[in-house]
C-alpha cells in the first residue's frame, strides 16, 4: 500500500535529545551562512532542533541555560552533526546580568549576533486553586521576564546598532483559556503582547521580532510532562484538522523561516503551528485534571 501524502511531507527528527541521522534541506543550505544565533533553553527538545536546522544551513549558534553539563554535551552532537561552531553558555534569564556576560561572551568569541530565540520556559499541569503564588511568579519569571531580559541586553548589546531578527517562542494556551495553564497561559499572552511592543519600537533599528506558537510537539519535555503521551494513547489528537502532533523539526523550519531573509518584511507576526488544533481540540477538563492528578506543581 502507498504510503500517505501527509506522512511523506513530514521532516526528518527523532524523539531523544540527539541530532538527526539524516536531513532534507527545503531552503537553501547556504541561507544562514556564517550568521550567528543566540539560542535560549537550546541544549533540550525544540531548542536543541532549532540549533541544529540553524546550522544546518550555514549558522553558528550559542546555546543558554542554567545546566553547562546538558549544554556541554549538546554543542558537541551539534558540532559534529553539522560542521559548525556551538559555543555552550551559561545564562539564567531571571538574573539580567548573567544574560549581559553570556552576550559579551558571543561576541568576543563570535564578533556578532544575527538571530536571537527566545525559547526558555518551564512549565506544568496545574489547577489554580493549587498554583502557589511562587509557582505562578516563577513561570512569569522565567518566561516573560527571561524573554524580556534577553531581548533588551540583546538589543542594546548589538541589535542597536546591527540590525537583527528575533524570534519569541510561545504557545496557543491564551487562546481559548487551557484548563490547568492559568501561569504558562499568562505568561505567553503577555510575550505574545511583548512580540508586538517591540516590533514597532524597535523595527527603525533593522530589528524584526515574531513568535511562533506551537501546538503538541512530541520529543519533548513538555509534550511528556503536559500528558502529551496519554492524550495520544487516548485518541486526542484525532480532533485536530491535521490528526497528529507536531515534530521538533517542523517547529526549527518555522523558527528558520521567521529567522531568516525568507521573512525580511514580516515583524510583530505571531505564526501559529499547532495542525489547526486550537480551532478544533476540546479543552477537556475532566481529562487534563486527570492527568494533572498525579503531578506536582511545586517549583
Amino acid at each position: 500500500m502507498a504510503e500517505p501524502q501527509r506522512v511523506r511531507e513530514l521532516p526528518e527528527d527523532v524523539d531523544t535529545d540527539d541530532c538527526m541521522t539524516s536531513y532534507t534541506h527545503i531552503y537553501s543550505p547556504d541561507l544562514l551562512k556564517d550568521q550567528v544565533a543566540f539560542i535560549t533553553g537550546g541544549g533540550t527538545g525544540i531548542g536543541l532542533r532549532i540549533a541544529e536546522v540553524l546550522m544546518r544551513h550555514g549558522c553558528d549558534t550559542v546555546i543558554a541555560s542554567r545546566n553547562l553539563e546538558k549544554l556541554t554535551e549538546a554543542a558537541k552532537k551539534l558540532m559534529v552533526a553539522t560542521g559548525r561552531h556551538c559555543l555552550p553558555l551559561t545564562v539564567d534569564v531571571r538574573q539580567p546580568q548573567t544574560i549581559s556576560a553570556a552576550v559579551d561572551e558571543t561576541l568576543k568569541e563570535l564578533g556578532r549576533i544575527d538571530i536571537l530565540i527566545n525559547n526558555a520556559a518551564g512549565n506544568f499541569l496545574c489547577p489554580a486553586t493549587s498554583l502557589s503564588f511562587n509557582a505562578f511568579k516563577t513561570v512569569l519569571e522565567i518566561d516573560t521576564m527571561g524573554t524580556f531580559n534577553t531581548s533588551k541586553v540583546v538589543y542594546e548589546k548589538w541589535f542597536k546598532d546591527h540590525g537583527g531578527a528575533i524570534v519569541n517562542i510561545s504557545a496557543t494556551l491564551g487562546y481559548r483559556g487551557q484548563a490547568l495553564q492559568v501561569h504558562a497561559g499568562s505568561a505567553k499572552a503577555a510575550n505574545d503582547a511583548m512580540t508586538k511592543h517591540l516590533a514597532v519600537e524597535w523595527g527603525p533599528s533593522g530589528v524584526r521580532v515574531n513568535t511562533l506558537a506551537p501546538g503538541p510537539i512530541s520529543g519533548t519535555e513538555g509534550f511528556r510532562r503536559l500528558g502529551g503521551n496519554r492524550a495520544d494513547s487516548m485518541g486526542a489528537f484525532s480532533s485536530i484538522p491535521l490528526q497528529r502532533a507536531g515534530n521538533k523539526t517542523e517547529m526549527a523550519h518555522s523558527v528558520l523561516f521567521l529567522a531568516s531573509r525568507a521573512s525580511s518584511y514580516v515583524t510583530g507576526h505571531i505564526m501559529v503551528a499547532d495542525g489547526g488544533s486550537w480551532l478544533t481540540s476540546a479543552n477537556d477538563v475532566s481529562m487534563l485534571l486527570g492527568i494533572a492528578s498525579s503531578q506536582s506543581a511545586k517549583l
